[in-house]
């Protein structure tokens, strides 16, 4: 408890109080000095000493006070306790509701992700097929221009052209594996040597990332496409 609110609490000028107090100090054998502080007028912004007492140097300043004082004194430290065992709240309460609300928004959003990933796995084991292309894969997606997928994957360095004068796709060294896989297809023709022709075709995780680039709008798409991203259910094979 500071002087000065013992000196509002027992009618006496603060100078007297802060008098009694160094008198108690000293006669108590301890140094004044250790219990002194400075407050700051908020009308003049000037300086000003004051002592800061625990309840026991407060007690033991009250013995030579009135009964009515002393009493003032002891309600105010009863208060100042019940005061102390309530739990504070944060410095900043806006800042820390505010912090709140954001972390809720943070689990929102995360759940709101996971549920979309969720659908998009589920999406995945409807569309896809082992042994497809990424042409047929495509078919399934509104609104993607099939003609222009393997040009587009040629591009992202999926497919290379092999052939000088037509169009033979390969798989990438880079794709192989790991978007992709080939199927080999003996060829016989007739009166000539037979050849082998590749095809290469998605794997699980190819798949999955031309789905997340559909979703993301990178896949060329038509020019009359609508706008959903829907799929179908099934594509032939063959087509």
């Amino acid at each position: 408890m500071s002087s000065r609110e013992i000196a509002e609490l027992t009618d006496k000028k603060h100078f007297h109080v802060l008098r009694d107090i160094e008198s108690m100090l000293v006669d108590l054998g301890e140094d004044p000095e250790g219990y002194a502080h400075f407050w700051i007028h908020p009308q003049n912004g000037q300086q000003y000493r004051e002592f800061l007492l625990d309840r026991d140097h407060t007690e033991c300043l009250l013995t030579g006070y009135s009964a009515v004082h002393r009493m003032r004194v002891i309600k105010r430290w009863h208060d100042l306790e019940k005061l102390a065992a309530t739990p504070a709240l944060p410095e900043n309460y806006i800042s820390a509701l505010e912090a709140l609300l954001e972390s809720k928004k943070s689990e929102a959003a995360l759940a709101l992700v996971n549920k979309e990933q969720e659908a998009e796995l589920h999406d995945l084991k409807s569309l896809f097929k082992e042994g497809m292309t990424p042409t047929q894969f495509c078919k399934m997606l509104n609104g993607v221009n099939t003609q222009k997928v393997n040009h587009w994957l040629a591009d992202r360095n999926w497919l290379y052209n092999e052939s000088q004068s037509g169009t033979r796709w390969r798989a990438t060294s880079y794709a192989r594996d790991r978007y992709l896989t080939e199927h080999q297809h003996l060829i016989g023709v007739h009166g000539a040597n037979d050849f082998i022709k590749y095809q290469p075709v998605l794997l699980h995780k190819g798949a999955e990332r031309l789905y997340v680039l559909y979703r993301r709008g990178k896949v060329p798409m038509k020019l009359n496409w609508n706008g959903d991203f829907t799929h179908q259910k099934h594509v032939s094979l063959a087509s």
